[in-house]
């Protein structure tokens, strides 16, 4: 047998002198690999992974059809509110709770039988479009569906691989609870972290996480400070209160204002309407020429633009906010992370000297202030800050995905 090999959209092709092999390449070319990004909207990191993933691979120019759920949208009313609203409730009220959680939840490889049945028993609607859509390969931006697909296959149910992309910097210990064909994660140490545990080095890829495309156009920053009405003159800080508007957006506010810091603030406060109105009060009780300027945001598509416009992002580091940040070159002041998954990710931007922690609100001034009067350090966070981002993370994952696709029909 001899066979020559091209490259065609980044797939291996081969072809072969014996007919009945090339009457099988043909048939291999000829299907339109089907793909499912499978998230959940528990907090907004996850889902917009997902849709970054899906844009990808529709950019890849090979033949895919690809099918993106929140699987959430597809459970039980009575399991999002105990799956998703219990999470919120909990950051807002108990937070300690949710990191003593964190911590007693990090046993790689553990399958907790009683969660895994209850979500397995408020999955049927999900599990109907996953047997309909009959996926090739299965990507997954959140540890449910992993463990749903898991147990589909040993079932005989879905044929498909199962690819799982970490979204934060750190690998906790409910994203093994069921295995995957191949992970994602953002950092060679959570990839030292995986193979610590015995996976296999060919089943890790360091790609960091998938953000927007929009956010690795290049775009002036004064243009984008006249396009949103900024003063071009001083330093400009972007207060992000997440897509959900959780956290102390509104102290924070407070605290900046009270010590009349000599810069401009635009608070992002996501989907919360009551949030972005008591901002907005806030701001109006003000004088008029009052530093520092503030313009509050409520939710919005232009984040990049905002973020590109800016020096310094104030707020809790969520995976894919960081991710995003780190693209547009943003130095970073820490305030109050959730224990658990932004902690980690809050101690890897120290760690890289992109970023400050400030634990307590009454010094947040001090911190800010520390960050931008030192000569050269805001430049150095920055500098930090571009050198730990990964803008081509998507590419990577359209393209293993779509390659192990085809290497799979073959």
């Amino acid at each position: 047998m001899d066979a020559t090999a091209r490259s065609c959209h980044r797939i291996l092709i081969v072809t072969y002198s014996n007919p009945a092999l090339r009457t099988a390449a043909c048939e291999m070319m000829a299907h339109e690999m089907r793909i499912l990004a499978l998230s959940a909207s528990v907090g907004a990191g996850h889902v917009r992974a997902a849709e970054a993933v899906e844009i990808a691979l529709q950019r890849a120019g090979a033949p895919v059809t690809v099918a993106n759920h929140d699987v959430l949208t597809l459970m039980p009313t009575a399991f999002r509110k105990v799956y998703r609203d219990a999470y919120f409730e909990m950051v807002a009220r108990a937070p300690r709770i949710l990191g003593w959680l964190y911590d007693a939840t990090d046993k790689p490889f553990h399958k907790d039988v009683v969660r895994q049945k209850l979500e397995q028993a408020g999955a049927t609607r999900l599990l109907r479009k996953i047997r309909d859509y009959d996926p090739d390969v299965a990507i997954c931006t959140h540890f449910l569906p992993t463990a749903l697909l898991d147990r589909e296959r040993r079932k005989g149910r879905c044929r498909a691989r199962i690819v799982t992309v970490v979204t934060d910097f750190e690998v906790h210990g409910m994203w093994l609870a069921a295995p995957s064909d191949h992970y994602f994660v953002a950092t060679e140490e959570a990839r030292a972290h995986l193979e610590a545990l015995g996976i296999a080095p060919a089943a890790i890829t360091v790609s960091g996480i998938p953000t927007h495309p929009g956010f690795t156009e290049k775009k002036d920053r004064l243009a984008m400070r006249r396009k949103h009405g900024m003063r071009e003159d001083l330093p400009a800080i972007l207060v992000s209160a997440g897509g959900f508007g959780a956290g102390n957006a509104g102290r924070m506010l407070e605290s900046l204002m009270a010590a009349k810091v000599g810069v401009q603030i635009v608070a992002v406060c996501g989907k919360s309407a009551p949030l972005k109105a008591s901002l907005e009060k806030m701001v109006m009780r003000r004088e008029t020429d009052a530093l520092p300027v503030v313009k509050v945001v409520g939710f919005t598509t232009e984040m990049d633009e905002l973020m590109a416009a800016s020096d310094l992002m104030i707020g809790k580091p969520g995976g894919l906010t960081t991710s995003e940040s780190l693209i547009k070159g943003l130095a970073w002041v820490v305030v109050n992370p959730i224990p658990g998954q932004e902690e980690k990710n809050a101690i890897y931007l120290l760690e890289q000297g992109a970023g400050v922690w400030c634990d307590n609100l009454h010094t947040l001034a001090f911190k800010v202030k520390s960050v931008l009067e030192e000569p050269g350090r805001l430049e150095s966070m920055r500098r930090n800050a571009l050198r730990l981002a990964r803008p081509d993370a998507g590419q990577i994952i359209a393209q293993f995905v779509i390659g192990s696709g085809a290497a799979k029909r073959i």
